[in-house]
């Protein structure tokens, strides 16, 4: 009996510590592996980083031969050279049979990019085309601009003069009303010399009305300015009258030496 208590102290207790240990450390490798392959990374990203840094100084180095190749004259030791100095050219001596021709190599443009032969120049054409196109739009739209703002001015400087030969129209069919009253003038020399009836009476017969409406056609057919230039010569013939000074003159003389003249753009000044 004390045998079999023995053997069961000595089976192991799977909910001891020492059992759980074992268990955490069933994969205890994966750590390594972690550590080991961002090593790897960092390695490879260094090899990248020394690449690029070799193959940049390669380019230097190669630019930096090229400047001092450039730099140094030609030698003896160089074909080219040596059959020149054969035919008697001597160092720093313009080329040609008179000595007229360049003195210095012409200049060496090492080509970088990866287009093709006459690319650039492609580019910086159709560059220079776009540019021009685009001023050409610009140029275009301003003239456009401008002349539309002037056919907006001619417009409203013609309303304006219309509104004011009417104006002057109008203040001349008044005047000569006024004036042929004074001197018993019952009837104008034309119609269209006096404000309407229409606006005096406000009634009128058929018959006038007809003969009116006569009237008013034939004197349609004369422009404002026409009426206006016949009406203030009517005016200042027959009262010594001027619209624009606003003056009934004494005789030909005091009109002709007060008056400046016959139309408004002579009293404009």
């Amino acid at each position: 009996m004390k045998l079999n208590m023995a053997e069961e102290e000595e089976e192991e207790d799977y909910m001891s510590d020492a059992f759980v240990n074992i268990k955490e450390d069933v994969k205890p490798g994966l750590p390594m592996l972690r550590q080991i392959r961002e090593a790897r990374r960092k390695e490879e990203k260094q090899q990248e980083a020394n690449l690029k840094n070799r193959q940049k100084s390669l380019k230097q180095e190669e630019q930096e031969r090229r400047d001092i190749g450039l730099k140094n004259a030609l030698g003896s030791e160089n074909k080219g050279f040596a059959l020149l100095q054969k035919m008697g050219y001597k160092s720093g001596q313009a080329l040609g049979k008179s000595g007229g021709g360049i003195v210095e190599p012409i200049p060496l443009h090492v080509k970088t990019g990866k287009s093709g032969i006459g690319h650039e120049t492609l580019l910086k054409r159709k560059a220079e085309e776009r540019l021009e196109r685009y001023q050409k739009k610009v140029h275009l739209e301003k003239q456009a601009s401008e002349q539309a703002a002037e056919q907006f001015r001619l417009r409203l400087r013609t309303k304006q003069d219309e509104m004011k030969l009417e104006g002057d129209l109008r203040r001349s069919r008044r005047a000569c009303q006024q004036l042929d009253a004074q001197k018993q003038i019952q009837v104008p020399r034309e119609p269209w010399y006096w404000l309407s009836l229409e606006e005096e009476t406000g009634k009128e017969e058929e018959e006038e009305e007809d003969e009116a409406d006569e009237d008013e056609v034939q004197s349609d057919e004369l422009s404002v300015p026409e009426k206006l230039r016949i009406l203030t010569s009517y005016l200042r013939g027959e009262h010594l009258y001027c619209i624009w000074c606003g003056t009934a003159y004494e005789d030909e003389g005091d009109l002709s030496a007060h008056c400046p003249g016959p139309t408004a753009a002579d009293h404009d000044d």
